[in-house]
Formats: structure tokens, C-alpha cells, sequence
């Protein structure tokens, strides 16, 4: 039997257990949920003969590492996340559905389909007498979707010796792959100022909004579009009514950058900027760092990104890759040194949505993509 008919003949299968995943719970502060997803998948893998590791966290879902128990020395590590951004009580609201070209739920494309693509390319390689599942480490963790703040470590405990890192976030809704992406990394502004009524003796308080006001129209400033440095002040609050000097605010920056030297740049900056008030009589805490790096094209990325390109046209896919301001796990694995190529996973969009889909045609054409490339890099 041969690779595309056993995914062919597997795709219903694997849509059942996509199902199953979908119709769970994951938020990334779930942690029940999660370790649910987990607990099904870690089964699905021992049942292949493959050992998981659980990485047990008290706060969040705990994160797996799966290897063969006949596997020696690994070359690819292989990374996905079993979280979601959507609350408790959203699968429920909109479970599992699917029509003859889609199919849609919370996660279903970031990243549960990824999930169940992962495994059945494992038991498709055992299946077809191929050796190259040995070469694999696997990490399915719980936390990408909020920064992976318990599973980095690990992640990059397990990828420092690897030649090759694939992640399998969603392709692009235009088919492509990932093969460039944004670090980035987020501070948090809170001034401190006087409370005073506004009409009485306003003459006597010290806003804290204005002084925020002036902090960020600065930040804003050091936005550089044609070089791919921009920052954002997403969310802000502050004051204690429209009558009161507010005494206290808040802004929350969001960071993004192309190289490590813009990261050092513009913490450097958004430091001073924060190191003397505008106005004054009040007082600015700054927290916060450019915690991920970018994920970047590099001799060896390109080399594997050809192998990828290669595997894809001999099933008749011609795949482009495209670079994306969004982080993901690649970014630990690529500052490593290790060549890194996302959006290895099916195809679909609108996620983080009520609108999330998978393509139903992608879910084999990917997973046989993926599993020749193993299977070369082998």
C-alpha cells in the first residue's frame, strides 16, 4: 500500500478524532481540557509503540514529548500545540461540523487537525515499513497560544540537538508555508498619579492618562513599517471617574520585529521613553520584554525548505512559502539554530474565530507532504 492511498482510505478515521479533539475544551488556561486532549492522544501513541514523557505543570496543561521506544538518536523534532484561545463552554455552543468541503469548530484548524495529522503520519510511516518515524521527537504542548510560558523549556530543551524543526500550524489560507516570522514581545506602562476633583481643584492632581497619553504617542513613533518594527498599544485603562484626576493607568504594548537588533532596539527605547514623565508629579512602572525571537531564513531553513518544496512535487503539489508577522514555537526552535519551516499543517482559516475551518481535501495532501519529507530527511 502506498502513502496516499493509506490516507486516502484513513481521512474519515482521522476526521473522527479531529471530532473528538474539537469537541473538547482547551483553552489555554484550561487546564483539564487540555490534559483531556492529551490524555487521548498520549493513548493513540502508545498503542503505535511510542513512549510519551508528560511534563506535568500545576497552573497550566501539562505538555507531552513523544518519542518511539525503538528510536535512538532524533534529527526532527516536530512541534505541536493542543490549546486554543476559545473559553470554556465554546464546543458545546458550535461543536464539530463539517459539509462536503469544510469542516469547522473551535480549534479545528489551530491546531487539532495538526494533532491527528501528526499521529496518522506516524502510524502511516509503521504501516508502510519505513524507519524514518524513528527519527522523530514530537512535543505537543498546551501554552503556544499565550506565549508556551510553561513549555518553552522544554521545547528548547529537546530541539537544542536537532538538525530539523517542523511545525505544523495551519498552512495558509493561499496554500503556502511558512518560512519567516516576526518575533515579538509585549511591555506594560502603569503611571502613577494624584487624585483631584476636576472641577474644584483639578490645579492639584496629576493625571496619569495624560503622562500615558504622552508615553504613547511616543511608543507609537517608533513604529517603522518598511522595516517591519511595529508597536501597538492594544489595550489601555485608567481613571476612576469623568470627574476625577485619575490617579492611575494602564497601557499594554504589543511588539513585533523583523531581526534581534530591532528587539534590543526598541527595548532600549520604550525603556527611556519610560525613564522620565512628561508630566509632572507622576510616575511610570515599565514591564514587560521582546521575549520571542524572529524566526528567520537561514542557509540551513532554506535547504530544508527546498527538501519540503521537493517532497510536495512528487504528489503534484507545487507549494510557496510566504513570511507572516504572527509568532508560533518555530521562533524558539529557529533562535536555536536549527532549520525551522512552519505552516506544515492543513490548510484552512479565519482562526481564533466562530468562523475557524479546516479544508477537507488538505488534511490528506499534507499529512503525505509531511510525511515524504520525514521521510527524506530520514
Amino acid at each position: 500500500m502506498k502513502l496516499k492511498q493509506y490516507f486516502t482510505e484513513k481521512q474519515e478515521e482521522m476526521l473522527s478524532l479531529i471530532e473528538k479533539l474539537v469537541n473538547i475544551d482547551s483553552g489555554s488556561y484550561d487546564k483539564q481540557g487540555i490534559d483531556q486532549v492529551g490524555a487521548i492522544l498520549q493513548k493513540e501513541y502508545e498503542q503505535i509503540g511510542f513512549h510519551v514523557t508528560v511534563h506535568e505543570s500545576d497552573q497550566y496543561g501539562n505538555t507531552l514529548s513523544i518519542k518511539h521506544k525503538d528510536a535512538g538518536e532524533t534529527n526532527i523534532i516536530i512541534v505541536a500545540h493542543m490549546d486554543t484561545v476559545f473559553p470554556d463552554g465554546t464546543a458545546k455552543q458550535r461543536p464539530f461540523s463539517r459539509d462536503e468541503k469544510r469542516a469547522y469548530g473551535p480549534g479545528v484548524i489551530d491546531m487539532k487537525a495538526s494533532q491527528v495529522q501528526v499521529l496518522y503520519i506516524m502510524k502511516g510511516l509503521i504501516e508502510m515499513g519505513s524507519d524514518a518515524y524513528k527519527n522523530v521527537q514530537i512535543v505537543l504542548n498546551s501554552d503556544e497560544e499565550i506565549g508556551s510560558v510553561s513549555s518553552r523549556p522544554i521545547i528548547e530543551k529537546l530541539a537544542a540537538d536537532k538538525k530539523y524543526a517542523l511545525i505544523v500550524e495551519p498552512g495558509r489560507a493561499d496554500h503556502s508555508i511558512v518560512s519567516q516570522r516576526k518575533g515579538g514581545g509585549r511591555f506594560t506602562l502603569t503611571v502613577h498619579g494624584k487624585a483631584a476633583h476636576s472641577g474644584i481643584e483639578p490645579e492639584k492632581g496629576r493625571s496619569a492618562v495624560e503622562e500615558l497619553a504622552h508615553k504613547i504617542i511616543k511608543i507609537h513613533a517608533l513604529t517603522n513599517y518598511e522595516e517591519g518594527l511595529t508597536l501597538n498599544a492594544g489595550l489601555i485603562e485608567g481613571g476612576t471617574s469623568v470627574n476625577t484626576v485619575a490617579p492611575f493607568a494602564t497601557a499594554h504594548i504589543d511588539v513585533r520585529v523583523v531581526t534581534q537588533e530591532q528587539a534590543e532596539y526598541v527595548t532600549k527605547a520604550v525603556e527611556e521613553i519610560c525613564s522620565k514623565p512628561d508630566v509632572e508629579g507622576t510616575r511610570v512602572e515599565l514591564t514587560g520584554s521582546v521575549g520571542r525571537p524572529p524566526m528567520f531564513l537561514n542557509e540551513q531553513s532554506e535547504s530544508l525548505l527546498k527538501v519540503i518544496k521537493q517532497a510536495a512535487l512528487e504528489y503534484g503539489v507545487t507549494l510557496k512559502d510566504t513570511k507572516t508577522g504572527g509568532g508560533s514555537d518555530g521562533n524558539f526552535t529557529s533562535a536555536l539554530g536549527v532549520a525551522t519551516i512552519d505552516g506544515l499543517g492543513p490548510v484552512g482559516g479565519s482562526a481564533h474565530s466562530e468562523h475557524e475551518y479546516l479544508e477537507l481535501e488538505t488534511l490528506v495532501e499534507r499529512s503525505l507532504v509531511l510525511a515524504e519529507t520525514i521521510k527524506k530527511l530520514s
